[in-house]
């Protein structure tokens, strides 16, 4: 679905939700109390239940497009190997091969993207602009973060994660 300029996606989960409330209420309100007054409440309410999650997402990614400019002008290229804690908030640019794609039906993908470096995390807090799989190779433009808001490894907080035409190589050098 597509709202103004921002592509927007529901999650699967958010489906779910959706359909299990509204068989769970339809048996409900319907076939064990036989009341269908009942069902003029519950329509908004299962109404709210798939627009919130539209509206979050468009939100989210509206956002990612506004920052995206900025990120990709102030960002520098760097092999995964230098990424350290010196480079905490600093916009970062890195190619590499997805060796793993995690959480991408709750619209919050985490990537293990690998250079022949070395391996990191990249968490995005939307869902990308097009579908990335395992042994894609990509460019991911984001901003180094801890993996856990005051401590953890640093990883990368992707605002911009799109495949490329280069040829993979191993992912590692072993």
């Amino acid at each position: 679905m597509k709202i103004g300029n921002v592509e927007v996606k529901v999650s699967i989960l958010a489906i779910a939700v959706f359909v299990i409330f509204t068989l769970f209420l339809l048996a409900a309100s319907v076939f064990s109390t036989g009341v269908r007054s009942q069902l003029i409440w519950m329509i908004p309410g299962l109404f709210l239940l798939l627009v919130i999650p539209i509206v979050l997402n468009y939100m989210s990614r509206s956002q990612y497009a506004d920052v995206k400019p900025v990120y990709e002008i102030e960002a520098k290229s760097v092999r995964v190997k230098l990424i350290n804690e010196n480079m905490i908030g600093k916009p970062v640019r890195i190619e590499g091969v997805v060796e793993k794609v995690r959480f991408q039906f709750l619209n919050r993908p985490q990537f293990i993207v690998a250079d022949r470096s070395g391996e990191i995390s990249v968490k995005m807090f939307t869902s990308p602009s097009e579908d990335i799989h395992e042994h894609d190779v990509v460019e991911v433009v984001g901003m180094v973060i801890r993996r856990y808001v005051v401590v953890g490894d640093p990883v990368i907080n992707c605002v911009s994660i799109k495949k490329i035409e280069r040829k993979a190589g191993p992912a590692k050098d072993r």
